[in-house]
């Protein structure tokens, strides 16, 4: 099955705070035969209303595929790590499936072009 998860570290970390605990996350996943397909570090967002008195966080996004028993044990490792303000897991739906792979393509192709546009005017 296709899952996706997004959680929100809190603010305070530093950058490689914030890797080693995605990392960490992705390993949990791993361990337990998940395949990930993607991830994305969506950066410093401000929150919707305060939580736990922060008013922004560091999203994150896993996709991946698994095992429905997966879902509980990554659920778990979210509950016991403090630096986790919020998190959601949900399965996706073929159409959201299809989404994801769009979205995917789109910013494999915004990186590509940025990339590209970098070269040049390196070049220049």
């Amino acid at each position: 099955m296709k899952y996706e998860t997004v959680f929100i570290l809190t603010p305070v970390l530093s950058d490689a705070q914030t890797k080693e605990a995605v990392e960490k996350f992705s390993k949990v996943l791993t361990d337990n035969g998940a395949t990930i397909v993607n991830t994305e570090d969506w950066g410093l967002r401000k929150l919707a209303y305060p939580i736990q008195k922060k008013s922004t966080g560091f999203y994150n996004l896993i996709e991946f595929d698994g095992d429905p028993t997966l879902v509980k044990k990554l659920e778990t490792a979210f509950r016991r790590d403090e630096r986790v303000v919020r998190f959601l897991v949900f399965r996706l739906d073929k159409y959201a499936a299809e989404y994801a792979a769009k979205r995917r393509t789109l910013h494999a192709n915004k990186a590509s072009e940025a990339q590209s546009t970098e070269a040049e005017t390196k070049e220049n």
